[in-house]
């Protein structure tokens, strides 16, 4: 079992993913999700993917795109980090990688298909992992972060997403 992180291996700013998680073993939240959160997004119709709450904000696809990016890029970096990498990984741009994607010519399902291949993938990665492999360290834009801290990111990153689209998008 990949337990809960400390704050010592996190940077601050992630405090508010990692709390959201409910569950002490990262790996069963990881799969928890995958189902609660497919579930979520096959509640959402087409019409409801194109709004946004604000002007310049997001619509619901850019908010799925956005988790998609961010879990790739977090899996990518527990890979490296889990591999030894010592490297600082570099940070990103999110309003940047958005504006470069080409989520306005994707369907709401495409985009749903993708969040269920990323996280299957981020889940053979995690659930084969050591306990010894999950406590390793690395540095990503300056931070430090273990690799079951970013997994434990991941879950809560696409949580707390899920309530922005719960209380900002489908409550209008």
């Amino acid at each position: 079992m990949i337990r809960k992180p400390n704050p010592k291996e996190y940077a601050p700013f992630y405090a508010s993913y990692v709390d959201l998680l409910v569950e002490e073993d990262i790996v069963q939240a990881l799969k928890d999700q995958l189902v609660s959160f497919s579930a979520f997004l096959s509640t959402i119709n087409d019409a409801q993917s194109e709004m946004a709450y604000a002007a310049h904000k997001w619509s619901v696809k850019d908010v799925l795109n956005h988790i998609n990016d961010v879990e790739r890029i977090f899996a990518y970096r527990a890979l490296c980090m889990a591999r030894g990498e010592q490297d600082n990984l570099l940070g990103m741009d999110e309003n940047a990688y958005q504006a470069a994607s080409s989520t306005a010519s994707r369907t709401f399902e495409s985009l749903s298909s993708e969040f269920v291949a990323i996280r299957t993938t981020s889940l053979f990665f995690f659930d084969h992992l050591t306990e010894m492999d999950s406590l390793k360290l690395g540095k990503a834009d300056g931070n430090v972060f273990s690799v079951r801290a970013l997994g434990a990111i991941i879950v809560g990153h696409c949580q707390h997403h899920q309530s922005v689209i719960e209380n900002r998008y489908l409550s209008c």
